[in-house]
């Protein structure tokens, strides 16, 4: 708006009523363009104090998975070496066997093998 009208301009009567009304009009325009702007920075500071909190919560469970991570990694090689021992005794624990058990490795079977291999055809 305009500044105010000289004073030999002053509106009388009618006219009067009219600039009073406008005068308020303006004053409840400027009253809610402060609550508007007060509305807006509440409104930015929320979204700011929202961020952060999603900010921290999202570092927070982050650090979380990676511990539940590092605890099922260790939980899942320490299952992986004891299911390679096991299976390293049972290996030494059979060629063992095979070492004292005379008589039943491949090649001490071998007549039987060529035997079945070659059916009829097998020499004697």
């Amino acid at each position: 708006m305009t500044d105010a009208p000289p004073a030999s301009a002053t509106p009388t009567g009618a006219d009067g009523a009219t600039v009073e009304v406008l005068r308020r009009v303006k004053a409840v325009e400027s009253e809610w363009e402060l609550k508007l702007r007060a509305a807006r920075g509440e409104a930015e500071e929320a979204v700011r104090r929202a961020r952060e909190e999603a900010d921290a919560t999202v570092k927070t469970v982050a650090a979380g998975a990676e511990t539940e991570r590092t605890r099922r990694l260790e939980t899942g090689r320490a299952a992986a070496e004891k299911e390679a021992d096991a299976i390293v005794r049972e290996g030494a624990a059979a060629a063992g066997r095979l070492r004292t058990d005379k008589g039943k490795g491949p090649a001490d079977r071998s007549a039987e093998v060529v035997a079945a291999a070659l059916g009829p055809y097998a020499r004697d």
